[in-house]
């Protein structure tokens, strides 16, 4: 008799490492900061061999590193990989804008996050900028109406909040997008699809450059790469 007891872990660990993945992506945890396992495990309310099946699966995606004798510490992504990341996210949220319908089901989604984004500028929460940016572009990537991109982004995602994380000035890397959200939202709901799509085009190309640049001049202090910010 086959147990279930396998099948249960699984949903288990992915459900702990989806966890972990929004604390990314909401800026709760930082590039280069120590992941204690009796800390971690106490408050997820797991046991540490379950824990450790989940740094492994988080391992495997680029969000942990795990060092001998030196533990668990959120991942510091690489140049080679915020490019990558970004050279992704050009072909699927630009291709995704272009082609979709005007009247999808993600238009509210869109619209909530672009109304989030407005409310935290108002209040001076920019992190909570940065989570509704995020929550934008999750809704874009809705348009294309695949499962399996909805969880292939929801992963990279979390990837580059880490590369935003390793600028401390949360203002200046969110505040030029809140508007352009609006603008990429107008033209959608207005049918020019091309438009909006070559839009979101060049913004991703100017936070590509702002997030480079800023990660350039960041990995170069003493400590960042070794993980003791």
């Amino acid at each position: 008799m086959t147990s279930a007891f396998p099948a249960n872990a699984r949903t288990l660990n992915e459900r702990i490492a989806e966890l972990i993945r929004q604390k990314i992506v909401k800026g709760e945890f930082s590039p280069g900061q120590r992941l204690s396992e009796a800390a971690l495990s106490e408050s997820l309310d797991i046991s540490r061999n379950t824990l450790r099946e989940v740094f492994r699966l988080l391992t495997q995606e680029g969000l942990v590193k795990h060092e001998p004798n030196r533990g668990v510490s959120v991942a510091i992504p690489s140049i080679a990989s915020i490019i990558d990341i970004y050279r992704v996210r050009r072909l699927i949220e630009c291709q995704a804008l272009a082609q979709a319908y005007p009247r999808h089901p993600a238009k509210k989604h869109l619209h909530d996050a672009v109304e989030a984004a407005l409310r935290c500028r108002d209040a001076g929460d920019w992190q909570g900028v940065g989570t509704a940016n995020m929550e934008f572009h999750m809704a874009v990537v809705e348009l294309a109406d695949s499962e399996r991109l909805n969880v292939m982004f929801s992963h990279l995602l979390a990837e580059l909040r880490l590369a935003f994380g390793l600028l401390d000035d949360a203002e200046f890397l969110h505040a030029p997008y809140v508007e352009m959200n609006v603008k990429i939202v107008e033209l959608f709901e207005a049918g020019r699809l091309q438009e909006a799509a070559a839009a979101l085009n060049d913004y991703l190309v100017h936070s590509e450059r702002i997030v480079l640049a800023v990660y350039a001049r960041r990995i170069s202090e003493p400590g960042l790469e070794r993980g003791t910010r």
